[in-house]
C-alpha cells in the first residue's frame, strides 16, 4: 500500500480495503443471504452493475485518501519533492464534480438532519473525505511554493477556491460541522493564493484573489478578514498596477470607485472604523498606510477626522495634537494648526518632556506667516535650547526660523530702534544658520531675501546666485527673486533676460507668475505695447487651463487642486489690474475701466481694484469720488499703503488745512513700509508746504535713494 502511494509501480492481489467499504460489503451480503440461498437470482443485471460501481468508487476514493495522508507526512518532514510526487497521483480533476456535490448536499443535509442520517447518504462523499482531499491540494500548493514554482502553486491553490466557490455560490454557510477541516482548508487557501500570485509577479491576479476573498461572506474570523483587507489595501496602494474593480464592485452613483487608490482608502477607512469600535485590535500600520494614501490624494481634512476618532491612549496628547496640526496645516488651515501646537507646547504639558517636533513645526509655521513673527521667535528660541541638548542636527533649522521671524518682526515694528535691532538679529542668525547648515538652500534663500528686504542688494545678489547653483537652476522662485534684485539695481533688461531664461524651466503656475513679472519689467522700460501683449498671453493661458479643467476634472480633483486654482484666479485678477494701470497711464480711460470691472468680477472686495478706480476718478479731476474709492479700499484693508499715500496726495491738493492730516497718513505709510519712496517724496512735499525746507530736502534725498534701490515688485 505504501509503495503504491509513493508512486512506485507494484500490483496487489486485492485492492486496498477500508473499514467503510468492508462494512458496506458485509452489510449487503448479510442482508441478502438471510433471505434465501439463491440470492443471485433475485438481483437483476442493473442492480449488480450499480453495486459494482459503488464498490469501485469507495475503493478508489480511499486510495486517494491514503495518498493524501502519505503526502501530508512527507510535507511535514520537509520533503517537498517526495510530497509532490505523492500528491500528483491524486486525480483531483476527476473528483471535482463529486466533491462539489458532496459539499453542497452534505451541508444541506446537515442543516435539517442528524449526523446519523447524513452518514447513510448513498454515493456521496463524506465532508471528512472532502476535507482530506482539499488539504492534499493545499499541501501540494505549499510544496510547489517551497520549490519556488509559484505560478503552478497558485493554480493548484485556486482549485480549492473553485470547488468550494461552486458549492457555495453565495458564500459559505454557517452550518458546516466543526469536526471537519473543510472550512479551515478553504480559509487557508483564501489567504495563500494572493501571496502566491505576488511571489509569481502577477499583481493583477493577486488583487483579483484578494477581492474574491472579500466580496462574499466566507465565515472568516474578524482578525483574518481584517488582515486580508489590509493586504489588499497595501497591494492596491503600492503595487503600481491599476486593476479595474470586478463587476460586483462596480456600483453606480457617487460611490463608484474610480481608482485603486480610492479602493485602498475605502478599505483602510473600514479597518479604522473597526478599530474605533474595538472590533479588531489597534494596528499602527493601518494608520500609517491611511496617512500616506490620504496625503498623496490631498484629503488632509479627512485624515484629521480619522485622527480625532482614534481612541485615547493610542497616542499621548502632545503627539495627537502634533499629528492633527500637520493635517490641518496641509489642508491650509494654519490658524487651527497653530492653536493645536500651542496646546502641545503650552503650560498643561510643562510637567512632561517637551515635545520637540511641535516646537519645531510651530517655528516653521510662524516663519511662513509674518503676522505670527513674535510668537515664532518664542518657538524658535525653544527649538534652539532643546536642540543644544538632544537634537543638535536641528540647531541650524532653529536659527533659520529665528532669523526669518526676526526679519518679519522688523517689518512689523513701529519703532526705528526696535526695527534696527530685529534686522541685525535676523541677519546674524541667518548667517550662523548658513555657516552650520551644510549648504542648506533654504537657509541661503532666506538670507538672500532678508538682505534684499534691507536693500543690501550686492549681498542679496551673491546669496541668490549661490542658491541657484545649489538648486541647479531649477527653482523658479530663485530666478524670480534674482530678477527682482537685478531690477532693484535698475538693470531692467538684464532682469527681463533672467525671467526669459526661467520661463523655459518653470512649471505651469510658476510660468504664469514669471509672465506677470516680465510684463511689469516691460512697463518699467516704457514698453506698454509689449507689456499688453505679455498680459494677453498670460490671460489666454489661464483661460485655456480653466476650460481644460471644466472638461476633464470632477469635484474631487477640483478639491485636490484648490490651492492652484485660487493662485491662478489671483494672478488673473492682478493681470487685469495691471492692464488697467497701463491704460490709465496712456490715457485710455475706457479700457482701464473695463479692465477694472474684469478684476472686480473676480474679486469685488479687492483693495487694489478700488484704489485703481480712485486713480481713474482722479485722472478725471473727480476728487471727491476718488476719495470715496480710496476710503472703500482702506475699509477693506486699512493698511493698504498705495491707498494711504493716494489719500494723502489728494489732501495735499485740497490746501493748507489738510496738511496735518496728509502728514499723518504718510507717517502711517512709513510705519508700515519704511522703504516706500513715494511716501518719503510726498512727506517732502508736505514739509515744503509747511516751510520746513531742510526737512523737505532730507525727505526728497531719502526718496531718491530708495527709488534707486526699489524693485519693480515687492520682495516676498
Amino acid at each position: 500500500m505504501l509503495c503504491a502511494c509513493s508512486g512506485e509501480q507494484h500490483k496487489f492481489e486485492e485492492a486496498p480495503q477500508s473499514p467503510e467499504s468492508l462494512a458496506t460489503r458485509d452489510f449487503s451480503a448479510s442482508g441478502l443471504s438471510s433471505r434465501t440461498g439463491d440470492w443471485e437470482s433475485k438481483l437483476d443485471e442493473a442492480q449488480v452493475e450499480e453495486a459494482e460501481s459503488t464498490l469501485k468508487e469507495a475503493l478508489s476514493l480511499n486510495y486517494e485518501e491514503a495518498r493524501a495522508l502519505l503526502g501530508r507526512l512527507e510535507y511535514q518532514q520537509g520533503n517537498f519533492e517526495a510530497a509532490l510526487q505523492v500528491f500528483q497521483g491524486i486525480d483531483i480533476k476527476g473528483l471535482i464534480p463529486k466533491m462539489i456535490r458532496a459539499i453542497s448536499e452534505r451541508t444541506k443535509q446537515n442543516k435539517s438532519h442528524s449526523k446519523a442520517d447524513i452518514a447513510v447518504i448513498p454515493n456521496v462523499m463524506s465532508l471528512h473525505s472532502v476535507s482530506l482531499l482539499l488539504e492534499a491540494v493545499l499541501l501540494k500548493a505549499k510544496s510547489l511554493e517551497g520549490l519556488g514554482r509559484y505560478t503552478e502553486s497558485a493554480k493548484e491553490c485556486r482549485i480549492i477556491l473553485d470547488i468550494v466557490g461552486s458549492a457555495f455560490p453565495n458564500g459559505m454557510l454557517e452550518g458546516i460541522s466543526e469536526d471537519c477541516k473543510l472550512q479551515e482548508m478553504f480559509h487557508r487557501a483564501l489567504e495563500l493564493l494572493p501571496n502566491l500570485w505576488i511571489k509569481a509577479g502577477f499583481l493583477d491576479e493577486a488583487v483579483t484573489a484578494y477581492r474574491r476573498a472579500l466580496v462574499k461572506p466566507w465565515n472568516l474570523e474578524l482578525p483574518r478578514l481584517a488582515a486580508l483587507q489590509k493586504d489588499l489595501a497595501t497591494t492596491l496602494l503600492y503595487g503600481g498596477v491599476e486593476v479595474g474593480p470586478p463587476s460586483p464592485l462596480q456600483v453606480s452613483g457617487p460611490a463608484t470607485l474610480k481608482s485603486n487608490v480610492e479602493e485602498s482608502i475605502l478599505l483602510l477607512l473600514i479597518l479604522m472604523s473597526k478599530m474605533a469600535i474595538q472590533e479588531i485590535v489597534w494596528d499602527a500600520e493601518v494608520m500609517d498606510h491611511l496617512t500616506f494614501a490620504l496625503s498623496v490624494t490631498g484629503m488632509f481634512e479627512t485624515l484629521a477626522d480619522r485622527v480625532e476618532q482614534i481612541l485615547p491612549g493610542i497616542y499621548d496628547r502632545a503627539e495627537r495634537w502634533y499629528f492633527l496640526a500637520l493635517c490641518y496645516s496641509a489642508a491650509g488651515h494654519n490658524e487651527e494648526a497653530l492653536n493645536l501646537l500651542r496646546k502641545a507646547c503650552g503650560s498643561s504639558e510643562e510637567t512632561h518632556r517637551p515635545h520637540f517636533p511641535s516646537f519645531l513645526f510651530g517655528a516653521k509655521l510662524c516663519s511662513q506667516h509674518p503676522s505670527y513673527a513674535h510668537e515664532g521667535i518664542k518657538f524658535s528660541r525653544e527649538v534652539i535650547d532643546l536642540a543644544k541638548n538632544q537634537n543638535e542636527h536641528f540647531l541650524g533649522e532653529g536659527r533659520k526660523f529665528l532669523g526669518i521671524c526676526y526679519g518679519a518682526a522688523a517689518r512689523l515694528s513701529a519703532l526705528d530702534s526696535e526695527r534696527s535691532i530685529f534686522q541685525r538679529e535676523s541677519l546674524d542668525f541667518l548667517n550662523r544658520a548658513a555657516v552650520n547648515g551644510n549648504g542648506d538652500p533654504e537657509v541661503i534663500f532666506s538670507l538672500g531675501l532678508e538682505n534684499a528686504f534691507q536693500r543690501n542688494l550686492d549681498a542679496a545678489y551673491d546669496n541668490i546666485m549661490i542658491y541657484s547653483d545649489v538648486t541647479i537652476g531649477s527653482s523658479a522662485r530663485g530666478w524670480q527673486l534674482l530678477a527682482l534684485i537685478v531690477s532693484a539695481q535698475q538693470r531692467f533688461k538684464d532682469a527681463e533676460t533672467i525671467v526669459d531664461f526661467a520661463l523655459d524651466e518653470a512649471g505651469r503656475t510658476d510660468q504664469l507668475e514669471l509672465l506677470r513679472l516680465k510684463a511689469v519689467l516691460q512697463i518699467s522700460q516704457q514698453q506698454p505695447k509689449q507689456a499688453i501683449e505679455t498680459y494677453r498671453i498670460l490671460l489666454a493661458l489661464i483661460q485655456a487651463k480653466r476650460e481644460l479643467w471644466l472638461q476633464d476634472m470632477n469635484i474631487d480633483q477640483a478639491k485636490e487642486f484648490k490651492h492652484e486654482v485660487l493662485t491662478e484666479r489671483k494672478l488673473e485678477m492682478e493681470a487685469w489690474q495691471d492692464l488697467a494701470t497701463i491704460y490709465r497711464d496712456i490715457g485710455s480711460l475706457l479700457d482701464a475701466k473695463a479692465c477694472v470691472n474684469k478684476a472686480q468680477f473676480i474679486e469685488f472686495f479687492s483693495p487694489r481694484s478700488w484704489h485703481i478706480t480712485g486713480m481713474l476718478f482722479e485722472s478725471q479731476s473727480l476728487y471727491k469720488e476718488a476719495l470715496v474709492s480710496f476710503s472703500v479700499s482702506l475699509s477693506i484693508e486699512p493698511d493698504y499703503i498705495p491707498s494711504i499715500i493716494s489719500t494723502a496726495e489728494l489732501l495735499l491738493k485740497l490746501g493748507m488745512q489738510s496738511l496735518p492730516i496728509a502728514r499723518s497718513f504718510l507717517m502711517n505709510a512709513l510705519r508700515l513700509e519704511p522703504t516706500n519712496h513715494d511716501a518719503w517724496f510726498n512727506l517732502g512735499l508736505v514739509s515744503k508746504r509747511e516751510g520746513s525746507l531742510q526737512q523737505a530736502a532730507d525727505f526728497f534725498q531719502a526718496a531718491y535713494e530708495l527709488k534707486l534701490s526699489a524693485p519693480v515688485q515687492k520682495f516676498e
